[in-house]
């Protein structure tokens, strides 16, 4: 029991590290990059924030996925027995590898952003006007992805948070009788 608890506490906190990094890097470190004087400097700071932060991500995510396994693994019987269990543990895996995947994808374009910075931005992810046609669709991609990341992340918390009801007393027997 004790180990569960750990594995669902790092996995609870994993999942805040990925939703309020990517939130306060759309608001905060990318809000205050369009703040540059220089517009040369605007995509470069932003992209030295969120280089120094990809560690911490990758470690987060790699956390995350391994306490994952060890909540399944130490509720399979739950998950076998317990009416949508299971389904929920489907809909989350599905939600954190594709939420996975985008900020995987963000980091590619913040990479290409960052080879691009020389030609200056309005900010983070606002093009210049004079920009290249490469630095405006990776900038344009960037200013979609940096909120859809916190909603993947958010949906993560959100349906953790159901895991956790389903595993009151009272709901886990309620889901016996109905399975």
């Amino acid at each position: 029991m004790a180990g569960n608890l750990i594995a669902r506490s790092i996995h609870d906190l994993t999942a805040g590290a990925w939703f309020g990094g990517s939130l306060m890097g759309a608001i905060g470190l990318n809000g205050a990059a369009a703040e540059a004087k220089d517009p040369t400097e605007r995509t470069r700071l932003s992209s030295l924030g969120w280089k120094r932060w990809a560690p911490v991500q990758t470690a987060a995510f790699t956390a995350h996925i391994v306490a994952g396994l060890a909540v399944i693994w130490e509720n399979k019987e739950r998950m076998a027995k317990q009416e949508g269990v299971t389904r929920l543990s489907i809909y989350k895996t599905a939600v954190t590898l594709v939420g996975a995947a985008v900020t995987l994808y963000a980091g590619v374009l913040g990479g290409k952003v960052e080879k691009l910075a020389a030609e200056g931005a309005e900010g983070a992810t606002e093009p210049h006007p004079a920009a290249s046609d490469e630095l405006k669709a990776a900038q344009k991609q960037l200013k979609l992805l940096q909120w859809a990341i916190p909603v993947f992340a958010g949906s993560v918390i959100v349906m953790g948070a159901k895991h956790g009801e389903m595993q009151r007393p009272k709901n886990v027997l309620a889901g016996l009788r109905r399975s």
